[in-house]
Protein backbone atom coordinates (compact mmCIF):
# COMPACT_ATOMS: atom_id res chain seq x y z
CA UNK A 1 0.00 0.00 0.00
CA UNK A 2 1.21 3.52 -0.67
CA UNK A 3 0.05 7.02 0.13
CA UNK A 4 -1.89 7.28 -3.16
CA UNK A 5 -4.08 4.25 -2.51
CA UNK A 6 -7.74 5.32 -2.37
CA UNK A 7 -9.90 4.79 0.72
CA UNK A 8 -6.98 5.21 3.09
CA UNK A 9 -7.30 6.90 6.45
CA UNK A 10 -4.83 9.14 8.22
CA UNK A 11 -5.03 11.27 11.33
CA UNK A 12 -3.28 12.66 14.37
CA UNK A 13 -3.71 11.26 17.88
CA UNK A 14 -2.26 13.41 20.67
CA UNK A 15 -1.14 11.31 23.65
CA UNK A 16 -1.31 13.45 26.81
CA UNK A 17 -1.21 12.83 30.53
CA UNK A 18 0.68 13.32 33.76
CA UNK A 19 4.39 12.50 34.08
CA UNK A 20 5.06 8.75 34.33
CA UNK A 21 1.63 7.70 33.04
CA UNK A 22 3.34 5.51 30.43
CA UNK A 23 2.75 7.64 27.33
CA UNK A 24 6.08 6.92 25.66
CA UNK A 25 5.84 3.20 26.36
CA UNK A 26 2.37 3.24 24.80
CA UNK A 27 3.52 5.08 21.66
CA UNK A 28 6.49 2.71 21.24
CA UNK A 29 4.22 -0.31 21.60
CA UNK A 30 1.70 0.99 19.05
CA UNK A 31 4.44 1.87 16.55
CA UNK A 32 6.16 -1.47 17.10
CA UNK A 33 9.62 -0.08 17.84
CA UNK A 34 11.28 2.61 19.93
CA UNK A 35 10.59 6.17 18.85
CA UNK A 36 10.50 7.74 22.32
CA UNK A 37 12.79 7.18 25.29
CA UNK A 38 11.42 5.83 28.55
CA UNK A 39 12.53 5.72 32.16
CA UNK A 40 10.98 5.57 35.63
CA UNK A 41 12.03 9.20 36.13
CA UNK A 42 9.17 11.68 35.77
CA UNK A 43 9.22 14.11 32.84
CA UNK A 44 11.58 11.99 30.74
CA UNK A 45 9.91 13.20 27.54
CA UNK A 46 10.70 16.88 27.02
CA UNK A 47 9.58 17.59 23.47
CA UNK A 48 6.86 16.44 21.11
CA UNK A 49 7.85 13.08 19.67
CA UNK A 50 5.91 11.78 16.71
CA UNK A 51 5.51 8.07 16.04
CA UNK A 52 3.88 6.68 12.91
CA UNK A 53 1.87 3.46 13.16
CA UNK A 54 -0.09 1.55 10.53
CA UNK A 55 -3.26 -0.41 11.14
CA UNK A 56 -4.90 -1.84 8.01
CA UNK A 57 -5.57 1.02 5.60
CA UNK A 58 -5.02 3.65 8.33
CA UNK A 59 -1.89 5.57 9.21
CA UNK A 60 -1.82 6.86 12.78
CA UNK A 61 0.35 9.86 13.58
CA UNK A 62 0.88 9.48 17.33
CA UNK A 63 2.16 12.59 19.07
CA UNK A 64 3.85 11.66 22.35
CA UNK A 65 3.87 14.79 24.48
CA UNK A 66 5.74 15.77 27.64
CA UNK A 67 3.87 15.04 30.84
CA UNK A 68 1.60 17.90 31.83
CA UNK A 69 2.25 19.30 35.30
CA UNK A 70 2.25 22.57 37.20
CA UNK A 71 5.31 24.36 35.75
CA UNK A 72 7.76 26.12 38.05
CA UNK A 73 10.70 27.03 35.80
CA UNK A 74 11.30 28.09 32.20
CA UNK A 75 12.11 24.51 31.14
CA UNK A 76 8.88 23.32 32.77
CA UNK A 77 6.84 25.99 30.99
CA UNK A 78 8.39 25.11 27.65
CA UNK A 79 7.56 21.42 28.17
CA UNK A 80 3.94 22.08 29.12
CA UNK A 81 3.58 24.40 26.14
CA UNK A 82 4.98 21.64 23.91
CA UNK A 83 2.47 19.18 25.36
CA UNK A 84 -0.60 21.26 24.60
CA UNK A 85 0.93 22.35 21.29
CA UNK A 86 1.07 18.68 20.34
CA UNK A 87 -2.65 18.39 20.98
CA UNK A 88 -3.52 21.40 18.82
CA UNK A 89 -5.52 20.36 15.79
CA UNK A 90 -5.39 16.64 16.59
CA UNK A 91 -8.18 14.41 15.32
CA UNK A 92 -8.52 13.12 18.86
CA UNK A 93 -6.78 13.49 22.22
CA UNK A 94 -6.04 10.38 24.23
CA UNK A 95 -5.65 11.04 27.95
CA UNK A 96 -3.37 8.39 29.43
CA UNK A 97 -3.88 7.84 33.15
CA UNK A 98 -1.79 5.60 35.40
CA UNK A 99 -4.43 3.10 36.53
CA UNK A 100 -2.39 2.15 39.60
CA UNK A 101 -1.61 5.70 40.80
CA UNK A 102 -5.08 7.06 40.01
CA UNK A 103 -5.96 10.70 40.50
CA UNK A 104 -3.78 13.01 42.53
CA UNK A 105 -2.51 16.55 42.54
CA UNK A 106 -0.56 15.81 39.34
CA UNK A 107 -3.84 15.37 37.49
CA UNK A 108 -5.38 18.69 38.54
CA UNK A 109 -3.72 20.96 35.93
CA UNK A 110 -4.51 18.40 33.22
CA UNK A 111 -8.18 18.13 34.12
CA UNK A 112 -8.51 21.92 34.28
CA UNK A 113 -6.97 22.34 30.82
CA UNK A 114 -8.69 19.29 29.36
CA UNK A 115 -12.30 20.17 30.11
CA UNK A 116 -12.76 22.76 27.38
CA UNK A 117 -10.70 21.11 24.64
CA UNK A 118 -12.73 20.99 21.40
CA UNK A 119 -11.16 17.76 20.09
CA UNK A 120 -12.77 14.33 20.74
CA UNK A 121 -11.35 13.04 24.03
CA UNK A 122 -10.65 9.40 24.86
CA UNK A 123 -9.52 7.89 28.16
CA UNK A 124 -6.79 5.26 28.25
CA UNK A 125 -6.29 3.69 31.64
CA UNK A 126 -2.77 2.27 31.55
CA UNK A 127 -0.95 -0.22 33.81
CA UNK A 128 -4.12 -2.24 34.37
CA UNK A 129 -1.96 -5.33 34.89
CA UNK A 130 -0.80 -3.94 38.25
CA UNK A 131 -3.90 -1.92 39.20
CA UNK A 132 -6.74 -2.89 41.51
CA UNK A 133 -9.77 -3.56 39.30
CA UNK A 134 -12.34 -1.98 41.65
CA UNK A 135 -10.33 1.23 41.79
CA UNK A 136 -10.17 1.31 37.98
CA UNK A 137 -13.95 1.38 37.71
CA UNK A 138 -14.25 4.21 40.26
CA UNK A 139 -11.49 6.12 38.48
CA UNK A 140 -13.26 5.70 35.14
CA UNK A 141 -16.54 7.02 36.51
CA UNK A 142 -14.91 10.06 38.11
CA UNK A 143 -12.98 11.03 34.99
CA UNK A 144 -15.98 10.58 32.72
CA UNK A 145 -18.06 12.79 35.00
CA UNK A 146 -15.42 15.53 34.91
CA UNK A 147 -14.35 15.38 31.29
CA UNK A 148 -17.16 13.99 29.14
CA UNK A 149 -14.97 11.39 27.42
CA UNK A 150 -16.08 9.67 24.21
CA UNK A 151 -14.36 6.30 24.71
CA UNK A 152 -12.54 4.42 27.48
CA UNK A 153 -9.90 1.72 27.07
CA UNK A 154 -8.11 -0.43 29.62
CA UNK A 155 -4.57 -1.32 28.55
CA UNK A 156 -1.11 -2.26 29.69
CA UNK A 157 1.48 -0.70 27.41
CA UNK A 158 4.14 -2.82 29.11
CA UNK A 159 2.49 -6.22 28.49
CA UNK A 160 0.44 -5.37 25.39
CA UNK A 161 -2.93 -6.10 27.00
CA UNK A 162 -5.72 -4.24 25.20
CA UNK A 163 -3.42 -2.65 22.61
CA UNK A 164 -4.78 -4.44 19.50
CA UNK A 165 -8.29 -3.22 20.34
CA UNK A 166 -7.06 0.32 21.04
CA UNK A 167 -5.06 0.48 17.80
CA UNK A 168 -8.03 -0.78 15.78
CA UNK A 169 -10.30 1.81 17.41
CA UNK A 170 -7.80 4.61 16.68
CA UNK A 171 -7.67 3.51 13.04
CA UNK A 172 -11.45 3.45 12.69
CA UNK A 173 -11.70 6.97 14.15
CA UNK A 174 -9.28 8.53 11.66
CA UNK A 175 -10.66 10.59 8.76
CA UNK A 176 -10.36 9.35 5.19
CA UNK A 177 -7.39 10.78 3.34
CA UNK A 178 -3.92 10.05 2.00
CA UNK A 179 -1.13 8.93 4.29
CA UNK A 180 1.17 11.70 5.47
CA UNK A 181 4.33 9.60 5.58
CA UNK A 182 6.00 6.80 3.61
CA UNK A 183 5.04 3.33 4.78
CA UNK A 184 8.48 2.64 6.25
CA UNK A 185 8.81 5.87 8.27
CA UNK A 186 8.21 5.44 12.01
CA UNK A 187 9.10 8.88 13.40
CA UNK A 188 9.80 12.50 12.52
CA UNK A 189 12.92 12.58 14.73
CA UNK A 190 16.23 13.09 12.93
CA UNK A 191 19.09 10.70 13.64
CA UNK A 192 20.88 13.58 15.35
CA UNK A 193 17.95 14.12 17.74
CA UNK A 194 17.57 10.39 18.31
CA UNK A 195 21.23 10.11 19.27
CA UNK A 196 20.85 12.78 21.97
CA UNK A 197 17.72 11.12 23.34
CA UNK A 198 19.30 7.65 23.52
CA UNK A 199 22.23 9.04 25.54
CA UNK A 200 19.83 10.93 27.82
CA UNK A 201 17.87 7.72 28.38
CA UNK A 202 21.06 5.95 29.48
CA UNK A 203 21.75 8.78 31.93
CA UNK A 204 18.35 8.18 33.51
CA UNK A 205 18.69 4.40 33.57
CA UNK A 206 22.15 4.35 35.11
CA UNK A 207 22.02 7.27 37.53
CA UNK A 208 18.40 7.07 38.73
CA UNK A 209 17.82 9.39 41.71
CA UNK A 210 21.43 10.62 41.60
CA UNK A 211 20.81 12.36 38.30
CA UNK A 212 19.70 15.99 38.53
CA UNK A 213 16.55 16.77 36.57
CA UNK A 214 18.26 19.76 34.96
CA UNK A 215 20.49 17.76 32.63
CA UNK A 216 20.60 17.98 28.84
CA UNK A 217 22.44 16.20 26.03
CA UNK A 218 23.54 18.27 23.06
CA UNK A 219 24.74 16.55 19.86
CA UNK A 220 27.56 18.84 18.71
CA UNK A 221 28.67 16.80 15.71
CA UNK A 222 26.99 14.04 13.69
CA UNK A 223 28.77 12.86 10.55
CA UNK A 224 29.16 9.79 8.36
CA UNK A 225 32.62 8.36 7.81
CA UNK A 226 33.78 7.01 4.45
CA UNK A 227 33.35 3.43 5.66
CA UNK A 228 29.62 4.06 6.32
CA UNK A 229 29.94 4.27 10.10
CA UNK A 230 28.70 7.30 12.04
CA UNK A 231 30.73 9.59 14.28
CA UNK A 232 28.83 11.41 17.04
CA UNK A 233 30.16 13.96 19.53
CA UNK A 234 27.89 14.94 22.41
CA UNK A 235 28.15 17.11 25.48
CA UNK A 236 26.20 16.33 28.62
CA UNK A 237 25.22 19.59 30.29
CA UNK A 238 24.89 19.76 34.07
CA UNK A 239 24.37 22.72 36.40
CA UNK A 240 27.06 22.13 39.03
CA UNK A 241 30.54 20.67 39.43
CA UNK A 242 29.23 18.08 41.91
CA UNK A 243 26.77 16.86 39.26
CA UNK A 244 29.61 16.49 36.76
CA UNK A 245 31.39 14.20 39.22
CA UNK A 246 28.26 12.04 39.51
CA UNK A 247 27.96 11.62 35.73
CA UNK A 248 31.69 10.87 35.34
CA UNK A 249 31.83 8.34 38.17
CA UNK A 250 35.03 7.05 39.74
CA UNK A 251 37.84 7.28 37.21
CA UNK A 252 35.32 8.18 34.52
CA UNK A 253 33.82 4.67 34.63
CA UNK A 254 30.20 5.80 34.82
CA UNK A 255 30.53 7.93 31.70
CA UNK A 256 32.24 5.05 29.86
CA UNK A 257 29.34 2.74 30.76
CA UNK A 258 26.77 5.33 29.64
CA UNK A 259 28.62 5.73 26.36
CA UNK A 260 28.96 1.99 25.83
CA UNK A 261 25.24 1.30 26.31
CA UNK A 262 24.16 4.29 24.22
CA UNK A 263 26.59 3.32 21.44
CA UNK A 264 25.28 -0.25 21.31
CA UNK A 265 21.65 0.87 21.11
CA UNK A 266 22.37 3.50 18.47
CA UNK A 267 24.26 0.96 16.36
CA UNK A 268 21.26 -1.37 16.51
CA UNK A 269 18.76 1.40 15.67
CA UNK A 270 20.81 2.95 12.85
CA UNK A 271 22.09 -0.33 11.46
CA UNK A 272 25.70 0.90 11.26
CA UNK A 273 28.76 1.05 13.50
CA UNK A 274 28.68 4.11 15.77
CA UNK A 275 31.65 6.01 17.21
CA UNK A 276 30.27 7.95 20.17
CA UNK A 277 32.32 10.54 22.06
CA UNK A 278 30.89 12.02 25.27
CA UNK A 279 32.09 14.79 27.52
CA UNK A 280 30.46 16.46 30.51
CA UNK A 281 30.25 20.23 30.73
CA UNK A 282 29.22 22.37 33.70
CA UNK A 283 26.95 25.14 32.46
CA UNK A 284 25.08 26.68 35.36
CA UNK A 285 22.64 28.65 33.24
CA UNK A 286 21.95 26.15 30.46
CA UNK A 287 18.20 26.41 31.13
CA UNK A 288 18.43 30.06 30.07
CA UNK A 289 20.26 29.34 26.81
CA UNK A 290 17.98 29.79 23.79
CA UNK A 291 20.30 27.70 21.64
CA UNK A 292 19.92 24.66 23.89
CA UNK A 293 16.14 24.89 23.72
CA UNK A 294 16.34 25.00 19.93
CA UNK A 295 18.67 22.00 19.83
CA UNK A 296 16.44 19.83 22.02
CA UNK A 297 13.30 20.86 20.12
CA UNK A 298 11.58 23.20 22.56
CA UNK A 299 10.25 26.71 21.97
CA UNK A 300 11.67 29.49 24.12
CA UNK A 301 9.12 30.82 26.63
CA UNK A 302 9.38 33.90 28.79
Amino acid sequence: MNAETPNTRCGVVAIVGAPNAGKSTLVNALVGQKVAITSPKAQTTRTRVMGVAIEGDAQLVLVDTPGIFAPKRRLDRAMVQAAWGGAQGADLIALVVDGKAGLGTKMEPIIESFVNRPEPKWLILNKVDIAIKEKLLVLTERLNEKLGLSETFFVSAATGDGLPELKAAFAAAMPEGPWHFPEDQVSDATDRMLAAEITREQLYHQLHAELPYATAVDTEKYSERQDGSVEIHQQILVGRTTQRAIVLGKGGQRLKEIGSKARAELSALLGVKVHLYLHVKVKEDWEDDRGIYRDIGLDWVE
